[in-house]
């Protein structure tokens, strides 16, 4: 099978966030069905909403207006840690020449007290362009993504628990 070629993309829609936003969780960067629908774990494979939607103890969200009333309810707000990047794909392991989104700009908008990734990638991306920067401590979780096929659902419920506290 042939290796597919890099292609520089960028995050072409806005951080999900309310000004009472407690909670910020950050991605790499959108995957291309994110980014052709605008909005954030869109892939239908991602276990995202699932997930939250199980750990949140809420009805599932199925269309983005819920899903954004699901993120309100709960203050949380979504981002990337990534502008841009060179990618194969969707396949974080292939990222390269990353350019960061500026995560200041959000916590200087919001009461984010608390940040949280979703896979190994975004923590490590997190780790060298942003903590220094934030100065906020951030918990990584695995990835809901059809790729991380290591992690069962009860895997994935058990991590995001992390999620629970006085805010959500």
């Amino acid at each position: 099978m042939k290796k597919k070629e890099q292609e520089t993309v960028y995050h072409t829609f806005p951080p999900f966030y309310q000004t009472d936003s407690k909670i910020l969780i950050l991605g790499t960067i959108p995957s291309f069905k994110s980014r052709q629908y605008g909005f954030y774990y869109m892939h239908p494979q991602n276990r995202f909403w699932k997930v939250l939607s199980m750990v949140l103890e809420e009805p599932y969200p199925t269309s983005q207006e819920e899903k954004e009333q699901l993120l309100r309810e709960h203050k949380i707000a979504l981002w990337d840690v990534l502008a841009s990047c060179e990618i194969s794909g969707s396949s974080d392991a292939s990222i390269q020449k990353e350019v960061p989104n500026d995560i200041n700009w959000l916590l200087e908008r919001t009461q984010i007290e608390r940040i949280y990734t979703t896979g190994k990638k975004a923590y490590q991306l997190y780790q060298k362009y942003c903590y220094a920067k934030t100065k906020i401590p951030v918990i990584p979780l695995a990835s809901t993504s059809p790729a991380n096929c290591a992690f069962k659902l009860e895997d994935l419920l058990i991590e995001y628990r992390k999620l629970k506290g006085n805010d959500v």
